[in-house]
């Protein structure tokens, strides 16, 4: 139960530091960031219920885990887009083509509802690192499923 409960709260603390990291230093998320914390927090959801459901706790827990491994495969998708090897699929990330014989009023329609920062932009946290946050997020989501993985197979699941 103790290792479902840190699982709920440290999977819950990753989309809180990346929102507060938006206030605190300004920092504006892309679509594809935005798209990483959602599976957090299922996973969180997940871990709490498994903490409090005996019965389901193992298939919850590892239910949690993957939640966790999906956000970490959005940001290695991030990743991807950052490096130039593959384009972003979301409408938000994409650049507006001019040509084509596109009017002014075609371009303005194709604007996000929302600005948003470019998704091939890479957005680094700590000067002098040479990791986005996309890849701190790809670190953050390998180590808590590793670790979460760990207590559910050492009889935390149970």
């Amino acid at each position: 139960m103790i290792g479902m409960l840190l699982l709920a709260l440290a999977a819950a603390a990753a989309p809180l530091f990346a929102r507060a990291s938006e206030g605190i230093w300004g920092i504006a998320p892309c679509e594809l960031c935005l798209w990483q914390r959602a599976p957090y927090w299922v996973a969180a959801a997940l871990a709490l219920a498994a903490a409090l459901l005996p019965r389901a706790r193992r298939p919850l827990g590892w239910l949690a885990v993957l939640a966790v491994l999906a956000s970490g495969a959005i940001a290695g998708f991030h990743i991807g887009v950052e490096q130039g090897w593959w384009p972003s699929p979301l409408p938000g990330c994409q650049a507006l083509q001019a040509g084509g014989g596109a009017s002014v009023d075609d371009l303005l329609r194709s604007l996000a509802a929302a600005p948003s920062k470019p998704c091939d932009a890479p957005t680094y946290l700590v000067p002098g690192l040479p990791l986005s946050m996309a890849a701190m997020n790809l670190l953050y989501a390998l180590g808590l499923s590793g670790l979460a993985a760990i207590w559910m197979r050492r009889g935390e699941g149970r």
